[in-house]
């Protein structure tokens, strides 16, 4: 019930949205964002065992500054596209909301549990946790919040800095597009801190996230 009650909530925001993507339009961030997932899967081999942090700026996404223009209709585009990703690859998901709920995460409660992640009283809205968090909240299966993850790899549309939620070491990946829609957009993807100094050993370097 409160998943439908949010995703009510949801539809009639969009019908007010000054802002929105047309039909063309949310088939090419769908499409370009679906790509740029494969290409950081390409150095990222992610599973099911892996966890992926979602950074999105809707305002971003339809060419104004971010924080002034969220857009539920740009999140949906960008959600199927992941929803497809992770269907593929069995990957978790982590949905970074905006400054205002201090860039916590949504994420299924399953994962909460199986990573030992501290649930928090919260639900994103448009204007406290932006629509990319809204619109993931209304349609996980068992969505809650948590405030710190430790994430594998990640997407960041619309420079939201999903840095502090990235697993150490981050290592920048580059895909074949540098924009969603109008939203600047960055990859990342992590690996084990090479340690013991010049007398150990490494594996080659392009050794992938654990």
């Amino acid at each position: 019930m409160q998943n439908e009650s949010v995703r009510l909530r949801n539809t009639k925001q969009r019908d007010k949205e000054a802002f929105s993507v047309n039909e063309q339009t949310a088939r090419q961030i769908t499409r370009h964002t679906l790509e740029a997932l494969w290409d950081l899967q390409k150095d990222a081999r992610l599973s099911e065992r892996h966890l992926l942090v979602v950074g999105m700026s809707s305002s971003e996404v339809v060419g104004q500054r971010i924080g002034t223009a969220g857009t539920i209709s740009a999140a949906e585009a960008i959600y199927e596209s992941v929803q497809v990703f992770q269907k593929e690859t069995g990957v978790q998901l982590a949905f970074q909301c905006c400054e205002h709920l201090n860039r916590a995460l949504v994420v299924e409660r399953e994962t909460a549990y199986a990573k030992g992640y501290d649930i928090v009283a919260a639900i994103p809205t448009t204007r406290a946790g932006g629509s990319m968090a809204t619109h993931a909240y209304a349609n996980m299966t068992d969505p809650v919040l948590v405030e710190f993850i430790s994430a594998d790899a990640g997407i960041d549309i619309g420079d939201t800095f999903i840095g502090m939620h990235i697993r150490h070491v981050a290592v920048p990946v580059r895909g074949r597009h540098t924009s969603i829609g109008e939203a600047h957009v960055t990859m990342v993807r992590s690996r084990p801190k090479l340690i013991g100094g010049e007398r150990a050993s490494y594996p080659g370097k392009n050794e992938h996230c654990f």
